[in-house]
């Protein structure tokens, strides 16, 4: 898989593309996370997170609209890392893709869960027959299951990364070491969601690691913006 002949022009095209993308998928992934979800959603405490969502309704919409950003992106640039990993190995680039393509449709789907804890606290469904401490308890169920749902999806991301790792590795047109962190990343990703529904008690202890996802992905994404591809000589 060494060798590979491509249009360094054209590529670097893809490539810069793929990295604006790839920084709006970390920003807007990040952004309704860390600014929008943890700020709104008290642990153990239903009535508290009923009551930040619903003073703060349109915040809380804005990180539905910031996660359909960030997977409508992912589904591009999917198609992109395709096409510029497919002369390594078109088999291994469909592969990542499809493992890619499938978080991104678990993450959609998901975002209805997230999305019902605003249906139920703002009366836009049909909720006479409940007081409200179960409409509060059934939209922190809700949630419950779109966190754990975001982790499914990462079974899916991890398994992506791990194979595009290796292809960036293995092509002439990237640097190593930016594969070797894909890989780190994906194991990072596959740990943390098999730990947290096989070890739920223990989800809490890989917090931390998810540092390296962090750095190995913005790093490639800075790679991609101002480099694009190395030079074939």
């Amino acid at each position: 898989m060494t060798g590979q002949n491509i249009n360094t022009e054209s590529f670097s095209s893809l490539a810069r593309t793929a990295g604006w993308l790839y920084l709006i998928i970390i920003v807007c992934g990040i952004g309704s996370e860390v600014f929008i979800r943890s700020s709104l959603i008290v642990d153990g405490d239903a009535a508290a997170t009923a009551s930040n969502i619903v003073a703060s309704d349109s915040l809380f919409r804005l990180g539905f609209v910031a996660d359909s950003i960030m997977l409508l992106s992912d589904v591009a640039i999917a198609v992109l890392f395709y096409v510029l990993l497919k002369p390594v190995s078109n088999t291994l680039a469909l592969m990542a893709a499809a493992f890619r393509l499938t978080q991104a449709s678990i993450l959609g789907f998901n975002l209805l869960n997230y999305y019902a804890a605003a249906l139920l606290l703002n009366g836009s469904v049909y909720v006479g027959g409940f007081e409200t401490a179960q409409l509060n308890a059934m939209a922190s169920l809700f949630l419950e299951l779109h966190s754990h749902g975001y982790d499914l999806g990462l079974l899916f991301f991890g398994l992506s990364n791990l194979i595009l790792g290796y292809l960036v590795i293995k092509a002439d047109y990237f640097p190593s070491l930016l594969g070797y962190g894909l890989i780190a990343a994906a194991v990072v990703y596959l740990a943390g969601s098999f730990t947290r529904f096989a070890f739920p008690d223990y989800a809490s202890m890989m917090e931390p690691v998810y540092v390296i996802p962090l750095i190995a992905e913005l790093g490639f994404a800075i790679y991609l913006l101002v480099k694009g591809v190395k030079n074939q000589s």
